[in-house]
């Protein structure tokens, strides 16, 4: 007799149905999992055994034989466990029926307890795509999987408790949908930033636009006091932004089962020795490395030069295609990785160039060779280049406050409702991401502005690439200006954004 018991699996931040298949037969007692298990998958063989006999069932002595299906497909990590205990035990008569419209997934302990699993809210969402009504899971992944709408989901202590209720002499309530009740960690505020008013103007059009920023100063000029003051004026995540965030970050198994949903924009700050496969992700179980970590927020690269050059050149696809790619013998992944880049770096290797104390002994060619580590085309990636020049005196002892997060806030706020309404109905969310289309409908320059804009083609040797990125800057400026077209004044702010002289 072969029992089947429904279940789920990852690939990728993507779930997939797998179906657990167990068949008792005649011979001697042996017990085989096939359909392209790894490792881990094959030890739950001994977790499975210890755990029946732990919960006072008895295993069955016979051959024994689990197939996960579709075999074309590799099973990867402990996620399986519950389903081929339950397809043994069905096999076995132990338990008379399963729920057809049941899934099961969670790890054994050797007594029984079941322990959390990874990308429970990606499979979660899949089943219930899928039609299953009822998911059985670890107790400390239940509130996570109440994310995802339209399935009943029972958080499971240990497999008596299971069997329990299987069986009907005891129930196990349903876990009800998890909602926020703690209010947010207050973020970093803009008021705490002394002068830098010009730098503020330009993270707010940055913000409001979605779009990537280099600040370039000396050391204390505020450029990573700046950077991590960004979030706090972005809009707030909307559902499915914030959904998306989750799921990578479960498939992470970084995700908080005491507040399972993402529901701040991330801010990923890796450290500048920060490995290649660190920053795209991969591995030989392929996992979301920082730039999909970052989806929806802020990746935030801080001392840019000092990052290894092959560990920046993975950024080149994201920033283009709003995703990345990986690619290993076993097959490729596509994982989701739209986010904005802010970049920090001092102008040469002692940081001092062009600072008025006049302290850097740096030459020319020095100077050179230090910009050069960060490449023309990822630069050209980049929409805004911000010079962040040293604080004054008078400027730190200033009396007045400074404007506040929440004041910039209402503006960015005001802004992406323009792009929310101008781009309905399609993937575009924000001015960054307009395609050449919507350029061509969106950013049309009278007279005046196809003048400026030529003499700053020719000027500043533009590419296509960074021509079309100015005109976004400049319709994210129109936006936060009320304007309904662009005029010459937004044009020529934007082209003040790709003029700095270091990079010259």
């Amino acid at each position: 007799m072969v029992t089947t018991v429904r279940s789920l699996g990852l690939t990728g931040v993507s779930g997939y149905e797998v179906t657990v298949e167990c068949m008792l037969s005649g011979g001697l007692p042996a017990f085989d999992v096939v359909g392209l298990p790894d490792a881990a998958v094959k030890e739950a063989r001994e977790r499975v055994r210890a755990a029946v006999k732990n919960c006072g069932a008895q295993f069955p002595v016979s051959r024994i034989t689990v197939n996960l299906a579709p075999a074309r497909l590799r099973k990867e990590g402990t996620v399986y466990d519950l389903p081929i205990l339950l397809g043994i035990m069905a096999a076995s008569g132990e338990v008379r029926t399963l729920p057809q419209d049941g899934a099961f997934l969670g790890e054994l302990s050797l007594t029984g307890t079941l322990r959390p699993v990874t990308g429970v809210l990606p499979m979660a969402m899949f089943a219930a795509r899928q039609g299953v009504k009822q998911l059985f899971v670890p107790a400390a992944n239940a509130a996570e999987a109440t994310l995802a709408d339209g399935v009943t989901v029972y958080g499971v202590e240990n497999v008596s408790q299971l069997m329990a209720h299987l069986k009907g002499e005891s129930a196990i309530p349903p876990t009800p949908r998890w909602e926020p009740s703690a209010p947010r960690t207050p973020l970093p505020d803009f008021a705490d930033v002394m002068g830098q008013e010009n730098v503020k103007r330009a993270l707010e059009i940055a913000a409001a636009g979605g779009h990537n920023v280099l600040l370039i100063g000396s050391p204390g000029s505020g450029k990573s006091m700046l950077a991590r003051r960004l979030p706090s004026i972005l809009p707030d995540m909307t559902r499915p932004e914030a959904l998306q965030t989750t799921e990578i970050y479960s498939v992470a198994g970084m995700t908080d089962p005491a507040h399972p949903l993402v529901d701040t924009r991330p801010f990923r700050s890796p450290h500048h020795t920060a490995s290649p496969v660190s920053l795209s992700g991969g591995g030989s179980i392929p996992r979301p490395g920082e730039i999909s970590l970052a989806h929806n927020g802020i990746l935030f690269l801080d001392e840019l030069p000092e990052f290894d050059k092959s560990a920046l050149e993975t950024l080149r696809q994201p920033l283009e295609d709003g995703q990345v790619t990986i690619t290993r013998a076993t097959g490729s992944l596509t994982l989701p990785s739209r986010f904005m880049l802010v970049c920090a770096m001092n102008p040469c290797r002692c940081g001092w160039y062009g600072h008025p104390s006049g302290r850097c002994r740096c030459s020319a060619q020095q100077v050179e060779q230090y910009m050069r580590r960060v490449s023309g085309p990822l630069l050209d990636r980049i929409d805004m280049h911000i010079e962040v020049p040293s604080v004054e005196y008078e400027a730190m002892r200033r009396k007045e406050q400074p404007e506040s997060s929440a004041a910039v806030r209402q503006r960015v706020n005001a802004a992406r409702e323009v792009q929310k309404r101008r781009f309905d109905g399609t993937a575009v969310t924000c001015n960054a991401y307009m395609t050449p289309a919507m350029i061509g409908q969106y950013c049309q320059l009278d007279a005046a502005g196809e003048k400026v804009m030529q003499g700053a083609f020719e000027r500043l040797g533009l590419t296509g690439r960074s021509h079309d990125r100015i005109l976004r800057m400049a319709r994210t400026i129109a936006d936060l200006d009320g304007a309904e077209s662009l005029q010459v004044q937004h044009l020529a702010e934007a082209i003040q954004y790709r003029s700095s002289n270091l990079l010259k």
